[in-house]
């Protein structure tokens, strides 16, 4: 089944106004790569005066509360995230799951509430360093998917990112090889867990793709895209990998 490439810059903690520039620039390299669905997981604080700017790009958010409303001092709702002009949110990114001490029943819980207040979802899973050396990374990370998908969970708006927490921002990414392995083994679950369904959803890699790494990893089979990092921050960074997802779609 054809599967629309798919590739997401996360900001993280970066990003002030004077960055708008890089997002109106990386909305025209996504405008000019149609066949690549593009967009850009930004601070809160930056979702409503980018969405102005964001030419073939959509705009994200990175998080939201998985309640609707209700006293959460700090916290932000997915219908909030909406109304600024989100249209997708990343949600149980490692970083959450562990400075955070999110589970992952609150993880299919956000997604739950992402998805009713109209946002698309990125559902993140990952291992660590110790799961990896220790050989039991795919056990582990389908595990997570399993216990964080939520109910209902289907190809028109959810997709799933693999980040191997000891790749992310460190320059280090598994073997082409044991990537296969895990986006297949992830598939896998999506089949036993939603049946035809899965063929279609998109599963992205994450964890230090740029553009030198991303047209081999986006040339195996079961890589949707990318959920990308660091190198997602300026448009001559990011602008490369775009080009590597819409030269894999041929």
């Amino acid at each position: 089944m054809g599967r629309r490439k798919l590739v997401v810059g996360n900001w993280k903690m970066n990003g002030l106004l004077a960055q708008l520039d890089d997002v109106e620039a990386i909305g025209s390299v996504a405008a000019a790569h149609p066949a690549v669905e593009v967009g850009l997981c930004l601070p809160a604080t930056l979702i409503g005066a980018a969405d102005a700017r964001r030419g073939g790009a959509f705009i994200g958010a990175q998080d939201c509360h998985q309640n609707g409303n209700g006293a959460h001092t700090g916290c932000l709702s997915a219908a909030m995230l909406a109304q600024a002009g989100a249209s997708w949110t990343i949600v149980g990114h490692s970083e959450r799951r562990q400075d955070q001490a999110e589970t992952d029943a609150d993880v299919a819980a956000k997604a739950l509430t992402a998805k009713a207040a109209g946002l698309n979802v990125i559902l993140c899973v990952g291992e660590s360093l110790d799961v990896r050396d220790a050989g039991d990374a795919e056990a582990v990370v389908s595990a997570q998917l399993l216990a964080s998908l939520p109910q209902g969970a289907a190809a028109d708006w959810l997709a799933i990112a693999y980040e191997p927490i000891w790749a992310i921002g460190t320059g280090r990414i598994p073997t082409m090889e044991a990537v296969a392995t895990m986006h297949a083994a992830l598939r896998a679950e999506l089949v036993s867990r939603i049946g035809d369904e899965a063929q279609g959803m998109r599963i992205l890699y994450g964890g230090s793709m740029n553009g030198d790494n991303a047209a081999e990893l986006m040339a195996i089979a079961d890589v949707d895209g990318g959920l990308v990092g660091g190198a997602s921050l300026t448009a001559a960074k990011f602008a490369p990998v775009i080009a590597a997802a819409a030269a894999a779609v041929g």
